[in-house]
């Protein structure tokens, strides 16, 4: 069994920081793609940012040099400090992270609400 916990996200003003961290624990071999996806309400879920176990780092367009995506793999652990945070940034961030146990598997965390109030 594999659970994915998400943390970090909370309140805060535009402009201000907040850091997301997502663990994975459980019967894991490896760890292969991460990523953090984000829902705002009415809206489908979207990618925000991806990494792969070499480092390999995507973004989407609108986070571009205000988020970092980073992963401690022997940690099993995904971060993302996300800084000059927008309005526009409220959402539900979940982590997403593809295991190997041997089989290969896609798992969702419970997610973790970011609000950024004006």
């Amino acid at each position: 069994q594999v659970q994915v916990v998400e943390s970090g996200g909370g309140l805060v003003q535009a402009g201000g920081s907040l850091r997301l961290s997502c663990a994975a624990s459980g019967n894991i071999f490896s760890i292969n793609a991460m990523a953090w996806y984000s829902q705002a309400p009415g809206k489908q879920r979207e990618l925000v940012a991806g990494i792969t176990r070499g480092s390999t780092t995507n973004y989407a367009d609108s986070v571009k040099g205000r988020f970092t995506i980073s992963r401690d793999n022997a940690k099993n652990t995904l971060y993302l400090p996300m800084n000059s945070l927008k309005t526009e940034d409220t959402a539900v961030y979940y982590c997403n992270v593809v295991i190997v146990n041997p089989l290969v598997g896609n798992y969702w965390g419970q997610g973790t609400q970011v609000t950024v109030s004006s």
